[in-house]
C-alpha cells in the first residue's frame, strides 16, 4: 500500500480496479468477487454465515458432511465412558471440541479481563498459546519445551493437574491519523499463573494464536502449488519492501516436506495435518498420524490417566478416533463454504475497493485464483476443483515488524514473520461470533486496528492509511466487510 493516495470518486471506480487486474472486462462474469468461492459459494448472513457446505455438492456429500459436522461441534468426553464413539478426552485440553474454539465454524477472541492482574473471565478455549525453546526438532519444526510442551493447555481430566491458567492484560498505544483524527490501540501483555509442573524453560519463547474462520479452508488448499511460487517470484521481482517468502513444513499424513498455507504462520500443509494436530493438541484425541498423547516426561499424572483407546471398537489399534470418523470431519471442514460477498456494486465500497488496489493493498491480499485439486482426494470434493475464488491471501510469510512480532520462529517463519490471512468473510465475524476481533492474537478490534498494526514489508500500507482522509478510511474499510 505505498502508492501516493489521491481521492477516487465512485464513477472512476471501475477504471481504477481495471487498471490494477482486479477486474477483467468482458470476460469475467464475476469480476467484483460476489461469488467468493466459486460454484461452492452459500448467500447466507447471520449467525449461521460460516456453517453451509459448499453450494455444488452432491447429496451423498452432503450427508457425509453433516456426520463430519457431527464430530466437530459435539464434546467428546473423558474415558472411559459409555459414549464409546467420543470418549478419550484429555489428559489434558484447552476444549471439548473443535466447535468450542471455533464456534459457530468462526473467529475466536481473545478472554475478557475483570482485573489489572490479567485475571480472565473464561479459560483461554480460542486463544491457543504455542511454546518452544531456542533449536529445531527432527523436522526442523520448533522445539518443544520440555516441561509444558508445544502449547500450554489450561484444563484436564478429573486425577490430572491443568499446567496452569493463561494471564492477559493491555497497554493502550496511542497515536493520531495526519487529520488530526485520534486513535488508541492495545498491546497485549501475556503471562502464565499457578503453573501445575513447575517454572518453564528460561528461554522459553511464546507465541498467541486466536482460532480462525474455517470457511473456504478446502479451496485454499486447493491452490496450485505454482500459483503461490509464482506469488513469491512476483514480488521478488517486483521493486519495494514486499517481499514473501513460503514456508516448507514436515506433514505427517504425507510423511515428507511441502509448502505450509495453513496457521498464522503457514505452518501446517495440509488440513488432515491441522486436524490431527488440534485433536491431539487442543483435546487430547489421538489419531493415526498422531497416535500419542501429548504428556512430557514431567507430567506424570497425565502419562498415567486412563485412554479412549479401543482396538476392537475403533478398527486402528491404538488411537481415539478412528480413520472414517477422522476423515469425515476433515472433508467437513473442506467443504464448508465461504459466503457470498455483499454490497460489491455499493458506491462507497467501489470506491473502498479502488483504494485497496491502488494502495497496492492486493500485492499481499491477493484477490483471486483457480483451483485445482487438494492433496489428498478422499478428504476433499471434485465440486472443490476449477473454481474461481476470491480469499484475498497471497499464503505467504511477510516481516510484519516490531509492534506484531511474537519472536518466535516456526521452521522458516521467523519470530516476525506471519502469513497473510485472508479476508473473505471478515464482515460476518460479527454476525457469527458477535466481535470484531482480527490479528493472531485478536488484539485489533476492527479493520483499520488491525492495518496500523502493521509495519516491516507492509509499513508503508500504514503510512498511506494513517494520511487518508476520514472518507477514504471508511471506504477502505466498508470494502474490507464487503468480503
Amino acid at each position: 500500500m505505498s502508492a501516493p493516495r489521491r481521492a477516487i470518486r465512485p464513477a472512476a471506480a471501475a477504471a481504477a480496479l481495471l487498471a490494477a487486474g482486479v477486474l477483467v472486462a468482458g470476460t469475467d462474469p464475476d469480476a467484483l468477487g460476489e461469488k467468493a468461492g466459486g460454484d461452492t459459494t452459500v448467500y447466507a448472513t447471520g449467525r449461521n454465515a460460516f456453517s453451509f457446505p459448499a453450494a455444488n455438492l452432491e447429496d451423498p456429500e452432503r450427508t457425509r458432511f453433516v456426520i463430519g459436522n457431527s464430530f466437530f461441534r459435539r464434546n467428546w468426553v473423558e474415558a472411559p465412558a459409555s459414549t464409546k464413539a467420543r470418549d478419550g478426552l484429555g489428559p489434558h485440553f484447552i476444549a471439548r471440541s473443535c466447535g468450542g474454539c471455533h464456534v459457530q465454524d468462526g473467529r475466536g477472541e481473545p478472554p475478557e479481563i475483570l482485573n489489572r492482574l490479567g485475571e480472565t473471565k473464561d479459560p483461554t478455549v480460542a486463544l491457543l498459546i504455542r511454546l518452544s525453546i531456542p533449536g529445531q526438532d527432527a523436522h526442523g519444526g520448533p522445539r518443544h519445551e520440555p516441561v509444558y510442551g508445544d502449547q500450554f493447555n489450561n484444563a484436564a481430566i478429573q486425577g490430572v493437574k491443568p499446567e496452569g491458567r493463561v494471564t492477559l492484560r493491555y497497554d493502550t498505544v496511542e497515536g493520531q491519523f495526519a487529520d488530526g483524527t485520534p486513535y488508541a490501540l492495545l498491546h497485549p501483555r501475556y503471562g502464565f499463573a499457578d503453573l501445575g509442573y513447575g517454572p518453564m524453560h528460561p528461554q522459553v519463547m511464546v507465541s498467541p494464536r486466536i482460532a480462525p474462520q474455517v470457511i473456504g479452508v478446502g479451496l485454499l488448499e486447493a491452490i496450485d502449488e505454482a500459483d503461490i511460487l509464482d506469488n513469491a517470484a512476483t514480488q521478488a521481482a517486483a521493486p519495494g519492501p514486499v517481499k514473501g517468502q513460503v514456508n516448507r513444513v514436515w506433514d505427517a499424513p504425507s510423511g515428507r516436506m511441502m509448502l505450509g498455507r495453513f496457521g498464522w504462520k503457514a505452518n501446517v500443509a495440509t488440513l488432515a495435518h491441522q486436524t490431527g494436530a488440534a485433536f491431539q493438541g487442543d483435546m487430547g484425541i489421538t489419531s493415526r498420524h498422531f497416535p500419542s498423547e501429548a504428556c512430557t516426561p514431567a507430567q506424570k499424572d497425565c502419562l498415567a490417566a486412563p485412554s479412549g483407546r479401543s482396538a476392537a471398537r475403533l478398527g486402528d489399534p491404538g488411537v481415539e478416533i478412528d480413520d472414517k470418523t477422522f476423515d469425515d470431519v476433515v472433508f467437513y471442514q473442506a467443504t464448508v463454504a465461504p459466503p457470498a460477498r455483499r454490497n460489491a456494486g455499493d458506491p462507497q465500497v467501489l470506491r473502498g475497493q479502488a483504494l485497496f488496489a491502488q494502495a497496492q493493498c492486493a500485492t499481499c491480499h491477493r484477490p483471486s485464483y483457480v483451483t485445482k485439486e487438494g492433496p489428498f482426494p478422499r478428504l476433499t470434493s471434485k465440486a472443490l476443483s476449477g473454481q474461481r475464488i476470491w480469499p484475498y491471501t497471497d499464503l505467504l510469510l511477510h516481516d510484519m515488524g516490531d509492534r506484531l512480532a511474537d519472536g518466535r520462529p516456526d521452521f522458516q517463519a521467523s519470530g516476525r514473520r506471519w502469513r497473510t490471512p485472508p479476508l473473505w468473510g471478515t464482515g460476518l465475524i460479527k454476525d457469527v461470533n458477535g466481535h470484531t476481533r482480527l490479528l493472531h492474537d485478536g488484539r485489533a478490534r476492527g479493520v483499520l486496528e488491525a492495518v496500523l498494526w502493521h509495519g516491516g514489508e507492509a509499513e508503508d500500507a500504514r503510512q498511506n492509511v494513517l494520511n487518508m482522509p476520514r472518507a477514504d478510511r471508511e471506504a477502505l474499510v466498508k470494502f474490507v466487510e464487503s468480503l
